[in-house]
C-alpha cells in the first residue's frame, strides 16, 4: 500500500499551524528584511536594497533572531492572524502564498528539500543587499528598487 502524506501547509490554515511550522514557512528569501518606503499620497509600498542591520547577506537570515526585537525595536513579528494586514510581503511569500491560497512556489526548500533552492531560483536577495549602517533616512530614495515582485 502506497499512501501519500499530504504536507501541513496544505492541510492547515496559518492559523491552525503550530510555532515550528509556520516557522519553516518562512524559504529564507530575505526579501522581509528590506528596508521599504511608504508613499503617503497613495499608501504605494517601495522597496530599497538596504537590509536591516542585523541582515546576514550570505545566508539570508537574521543574525539574532531569539533577540531582534531588543536591537531593532521596530522590526515586526508577523503571526498568522494579520498576514493580510502585511501589504509589504512580496508575492513570493510563502505566508502571503498560502493566505492567497497559491500553494507553495517550486523552488520553496519546502517543496524543493533544498534550502538553497530559494537562491537557486533567483528569489533571495543574495548579493543585492546593502546594510542599513551608516545611512540615513534621506538616502534610502537612492536605493529603490523595482526587481521584488518581477521574480
Amino acid at each position: 500500500m502506497n499512501t501519500k502524506i499530504t504536507p501541513f501547509w496544505e492541510t492547515k490554515t496559518l492559523k491552525e499551524m503550530t510555532t515550528q511550522e509556520w516557522e519553516s514557512l518562512c524559504d529564507g528569501c530575505g526579501r522581509c528584511c528590506l528596508n521599504k518606503l511608504e508613499d503617503w499620497d497613495t499608501g504605494e509600498i517601495h522597496f530599497t536594497n538596504i537590509a536591516c542591520t542585523l541582515f546576514n547577506p550570505t545566508t539570508c537570515r537574521c543574525k539574532d533572531y531569539e533577540n531582534r526585537f531588543q536591537s531593532v525595536p521596530d522590526c515586526v513579528k508577523l503571526e498568522p492572524a494579520d498576514v493580510a494586514s502585511y501589504p509589504w510581503l512580496p508575492s513570493t511569500c510563502a505566508y502571503r502564498r498560502l493566505h492567497e491560497g497559491r500553494g507553495l512556489a517550486d523552488w520553496h526548500p519546502l517543496v524543493s528539500g533544498s534550502a538553497d533552492s530559494v537562491h537557486d531560483a533567483g528569489i533571495s536577495v543574495r548579493g543585492r543587499t546593502i546594510s542599513e549602517d551608516g545611512l540615513t533616512v534621506e538616502d534610502y530614495e537612492n536605493h529603490l528598487i523595482d526587481w521584488i515582485d518581477k521574480d
